[in-house]
């Protein structure tokens, strides 16, 4: 088999060259996670697909197609999912994950999957999960009993599909992003029915909207968030885009503070995220970033109608602990 016929549909040249339709795109990642095409063709395709751009077709085909490789569910089926792709090189301390937290903590299980590189110790996703004592998980049924122990689970990518990391692992051989990096963040690997989506360049809030659409996503928020992943900056407006009930959406979230200090500017080692938890650390900007980002993941999966997330956040933030020690 040639992904030969899918390259030149789009790289035909002008006027000639085309997106692929949805099943065409379906058909070519199965050709590639099958392994029985050629390597320069895989980065042909994926290069000239970033050239173009890619469209929501292409990203919902290769998603069916990558879906079609995992595993069914082993247990409780999250209620939100959360992708984790972002490798910033600037970011700091991953606030998002005690929003997470938080948000598991009304009753909603929250799957983490995810793959992150570039980053700095401080910055590290795992290294903040073991800062929190949340473990990484090594098989899906692991993830499993983390979900339903705990109500929050990480399951990594290399776990979860090792031919999709090694596709979005091609982007330190050709240097740039592909459209795997937006394929994961709408995979929804364990069919929750509500997602929370980061991304770093704006143009792919809409793009992962409609492709959410297209897959049958039901609830969907995504934003442009700290280093590309879910966390919102607490002292901006934040545009959001997504879907509500299966259709179209889009709102503007209101500045919850009016600290003006960029995410990650300041000097927090991972231990932070403990000690925020814990009240060890006072540090209302980086507690704004955890209510904020939660009162919105908590919206999406209908903990909370509109603008009656933070509310809800705030309640959840003040009653933590007690509600660890019942």
């Amino acid at each position: 088999m040639s992904l030969a016929p899918f390259v030149r549909i789009v790289g035909r040249g002008p006027g000639r060259s085309r997106s692929l339709t949805r099943d065409e795109a379906r058909e070519a990642m199965r050709l590639i996670l099958a392994g029985e095409v050629a390597p320069e063709a895989v980065g042909a395709l994926l290069m000239l697909m970033r050239f173009r751009g890619e469209s929501a077709g292409e990203v919902a085909g290769f998603v069916e197609a990558l879906r079609e490789t995992l595993p069914a569910w082993p247990g409780i089926a999250p209620a939100l999912d959360w992708p984790s792709y972002a490798a910033g090189r600037t970011r700091g301390v991953p606030w998002f994950l005690l929003s997470a937290r938080l948000v598991a903590s009304a009753g909603v299980p929250v799957l983490i999957h995810g793959w992150n590189s570039h980053q700095s110790l401080r910055a590290s996703v795992r290294g903040g999960l073991d800062v929190l004592g949340l473990p990484v998980a090594s098989t899906p049924e692991a993830a499993a009993r983390d979900l339903e122990r705990s109500g929050v689970a990480y399951l990594p990518l290399e776990v979860m599909s090792p031919g999709a990391l090694e596709l979005l692992r091609l982007r330190d051989v050709l240097g740039l992003r592909s459209a795997m990096n937006t394929v994961l963040r709408v995979l929804d690997p364990a069919g929750a029915p509500a997602s929370v989506q980061g991304v770093f360049h704006p143009p792919y809030r809409a793009l992962q909207a409609d492709a959410g659409a297209l897959l049958g996503q039901s609830n969907l928020t995504v934003l442009k968030g700290g280093g590309g992943e879910f966390e919102r900056h607490p002292g901006k407006a934040v545009e959001l885009f997504g879907l509500r009930d299966g259709g179209a959406w889009s709102d503007t979230a209101p500045a919850v503070t009016n600290a003006t200090r960029r995410l990650g500017e300041d000097d927090h080692a991972p231990g932070a995220l403990a000690d925020l938890w814990e009240g060890r650390l006072e540090d209302t900007f980086a507690e704004a970033v955890v209510l904020g980002t939660a009162a919105l993941a908590l919206e999406t999966a209908g903990r909370a109608g509109v603008g009656g997330g933070m509310a809800l956040a705030r309640e959840l933030w003040s009653n933590r602990h007690r509600a660890r020690a019942a």
